[in-house]
């Protein structure tokens, strides 16, 4: 599932225009970027916790040479899944039921391509007939 995918499935599911279905997934987004990049976490009940994590510097060694080296001090992005968003994917009977047609969505375009079909058909014919005779 990708963002348009996603955007489809809340805006069938809540009844709500895709556009602001959009604009609200982005605002969310934005958000939850911003307060994590400050060095909040941010956690949404059931489902994950996100947060910055700050490594210190360490010693590793070169696993080719065996030689020590310094790993520098990093941050890192940590997302958690938390304990109802871990449930619902190993037991699909906890999982929130969605309204039929949400997910999956039937296939793209199903309503357009019977009339594409159509337009497109004459023309094809055609082309193969002078194709034939070509040869």
């Amino acid at each position: 599932m990708n963002r348009r995918d996603l955007v489809n499935a809340i805006a069938a599911h809540t009844g709500m225009e895709t556009r602001q279905v959009d604009t609200y997934l982005k605002a969310t987004t934005e958000v939850i970027t911003a307060v994590v990049a400050k060095g909040e976490p941010v956690a949404i009940s059931g489902f994950a916790k996100f947060a910055k994590v700050e490594r210190p510097a360490r010693m590793g060694r070169n696993p080719a040479t065996g030689e020590p080296i310094k790993i520098k001090a990093s941050k890192k992005a940590r997302i958690s899944a938390l304990k109802g968003f871990k449930d619902s994917v190993m037991n699909p009977a906890q999982a929130p039921k969605l309204a039929k047609g949400v997910w999956p969505p039937g296939p793209r375009g199903a309503a357009k391509a019977p009339a594409k079909a159509a337009a497109k058909a004459p023309a094809k014919a055609p082309a193969k007939a002078a194709a034939a005779r070509k040869r």
